[in-house]
């Protein structure tokens, strides 16, 4: 309208074409983007920028990453914003008449609740838990060696992204890989958690010729023996004590894997060896018979 005016065209023309009332062109000349406006640009843009770096995550889990970056709403908010902008997860879907959304797996059912295995990285049995601190939540992602009931791989994080699952599947390749295994064809069970049906994750598995693998809606049994582990974890580290900070509690973790648990935690299930013995035990006369 600025540049219509300079050019000799009537202000009210222009309203007048444009439909618009002139009181309220002149309010905003005074005042171009209000102080509510530009709070809600803000909070668009860092629910923007956490939507771009995980599209599977939904708004409740983007609420929380953009109060990460400092932008602090409601999770109605967050909501109005991202259905505004059509900023949906991947994976979402319209519900069913009984109200409920299951998760669309990425892979089969390889494991229908069979947790043995007869070699080492034959089956990886991975998933998800938490425990809170003073500082706030840290997140544990492990993979167990089905085999051995060895913790092969594990990242630990303030956030439960998709980068978690994706650290701690690389961190079980590397290990294997340094042990000189090869891991090409073994089977990665996991819940349905958005995390698992990631791409980035879901691509993780490609790129080092792993076979992922999924259990059902709603059926706990179907990843049993990796919640066995982490009931172990919540008697022996997570409740024995609050804990101040994450990084406290990062390091208790670390320590009862590799020491306790390891190396000093004989199971009934392996012939009363821990898992390290275990490996060692059994894999000799593999490699002596190979």
């Amino acid at each position: 309208m600025s540049e219509l005016a300079a050019e000799g065209i009537p202000v009210a023309v222009t309203c007048r074409v444009l439909k618009i009332a002139r009181q309220h062109y002149y309010r905003w000349l005074l005042q171009p983007v209000t102080p509510v406006e530009l709070e809600e640009a803000y909070r668009a843009n860092a629910l923007f920028d956490a939507h771009r770096e995980d599209p599977e995550f939904g708004y409740r889990y983007l609420v929380e990453e953009a109060r990460e970056a400092g932008e602090v709403m409601a999770e109605r908010t967050a909501w109005r914003i991202c259905s505004t902008n059509g900023w949906w997860s991947a994976f979402a879907k319209r519900r069913s008449k009984n109200g409920k959304r299951p998760s669309p797996p990425v892979h089969d059912d390889l494991v229908q609740r069979d947790f043995t295995a007869t070699q080492s990285n034959q089956l990886w049995l991975t998933d998800i838990t938490e425990h809170k601190t003073s500082e706030g939540k840290l997140y544990l992602c492990a993979i167990k060696d089905a085999y051995s009931r060895r913790i092969v791989g594990y990242s630990i994080d303030s956030r439960m992204k998709s980068r978690l699952a994706v650290a701690a599947l690389s961190s079980a390749v590397a290990r294997r890989r340094a042990e000189g295994m090869n891991v090409a064809g073994c089977v990665v069970h996991s819940d349905r958690g958005s995390q698992f049906r990631s791409r980035k994750y879901v691509h993780g598995l490609s790129r080092h010729g792993l076979v992922g693998s999924m259990g059902r809606v709603g059926a706990a049994g179907d990843n049993a023996a990796m919640e066995s582990f982490f009931a172990l974890l919540q008697n022996n580290v997570l409740d024995r004590q609050p804990w101040a900070t994450r990084e406290e509690l990062r390091i208790a973790i670390v320590t009862w894997i590799e020491r306790t648990y390891h190396r000093r935690r004989r199971q009934a299930g392996l012939g009363r060896l821990t898992p390290i013995e275990y490996e060692t035990i059994m894999t000799a006369p593999a490699n002596q018979a190979a």
